[in-house]
């Protein structure tokens, strides 16, 4: 019984610990910084022979096709005395800053095409450009993974972006710069020349327009592939959080229903040790009553038993013969 109680626990503690990656991958999957993680290390991975100043377009994961990827690697001294004339939409002028300081500085492009509402869903806007992100990395180390961002400034004049697939601006509506920054705050700004924004600092960049009707909720433009990495894959935030409660109450009534059976368990265990035990006890005495009773006789004022015969006859010393 020992021994069955314990399988019992290992097998409730093995599946306790294999729910609990499902909630932490399902917490993290879909997120936005997941992917910025992501994108930066495929954009590294184009720095074959890499060489100062040129553009290096990357690959995604066949469950991210759509998104565009490039990294340009840069001396900090020369981004800042030089800036960047064209780097895709970006037109990066003199006098931008990092921080922390390094001395060479990678500058990630992202643009998500139609993964854009999936991963920045922008409620009561629809996008008129894909959303394009421009994201400073430490160049140290060209084969490094999950870099923190640097923090990079412009201190003279603004980064502008000129965005080249615009939709058309709806009747009635007004078309305004939209910028996501790296904290998750959403700001607003004039459009410049219909097609242009301009922003001191990095972070992803749109085009977008009130909604007339409501907006549809995302769907995953593809299937995700076996075999890719989970943590970005699409999810909306709605199912995200039904699928991620289901699997919080799933946990809990595995938990509550491990605790019973062994509550259950530990009373049939004693149940039987004390069975055991009065089973013992009445076959003990039912063996002292089916044994043989002694006759009693009296001794003095007490009674006391008596054996009917005697065993072995005494012998007289005196009639032993030489």
């Amino acid at each position: 019984m020992g021994l069955l109680l314990r399988s019992l626990a290992m097998l409730f503690i093995v599946i306790c610990f294999s729910c609990l990656p499902d909630v932490s991958a399902q917490s993290s999957g879909g997120s936005a910084r997941g992917l910025d993680a992501l994108l930066q290390d495929y954009a590294y991975r184009a720095f074959v022979h890499p060489k100062t100043g040129v553009i290096y377009n990357g690959s995604v994961p066949l469950n991210l096709t759509g998104i565009q990827i490039a990294a340009m690697r840069l001396r900090s001294g020369s981004l800042y005395r030089r800036g960047v004339n064209m780097y895709k939409e970006f037109e990066i002028p003199k006098g931008v800053t990092e921080k922390p300081y390094v001395e060479r500085l990678v500058l990630v492009y992202q643009n998500l095409g139609n993964w854009s509402m999936v991963y920045y869903p922008l409620q009561g806007y629809s996008y008129l450009a894909p959303l394009i992100g421009l994201l400073a990395y430490d160049a140290g180390n060209l084969s490094a993974k999950n870099l923190p961002e640097l923090d990079i400034r412009a201190s003279g004049d603004p980064i502008m972006i000129k965005f080249q697939d615009v939709k058309p601006t709806p009747a009635g509506t007004v078309a305004e710069c939209v910028l996501f920054d790296l904290n998750g705050s959403v700001n607003f700004s004039n459009v410049e020349s219909g097609n242009m924004c301009s922003a001191v600092q990095q972070g992803h960049f749109s085009i977008a327009v009130k909604s007339i009707a409501p907006s549809p909720a995302p769907v995953s433009p593809s299937p995700t592939p076996a075999g890719e990495s989970p943590n970005v894959a699409p999810v909306p935030s709605g199912r995200r959080k039904k699928k991620s409660n289901s699997k919080v109450w799933i946990i809990v009534g595995s938990v509550l229903g491990g605790l019973a059976l062994l509550t259950l368990l530990s009373f049939l265990v004693l149940w039987g040790k004390k069975y055991r035990e009065r089973k013992n006890l009445q076959r003990m005495e039912r063996a002292a009553d089916v044994g043989e009773a002694l006759q009693m006789t009296s001794v003095g004022d007490a009674r006391a038993p008596a054996a009917t015969f005697t065993r072995t006859q005494p012998t007289i010393e005196t009639e032993y013969v030489p």
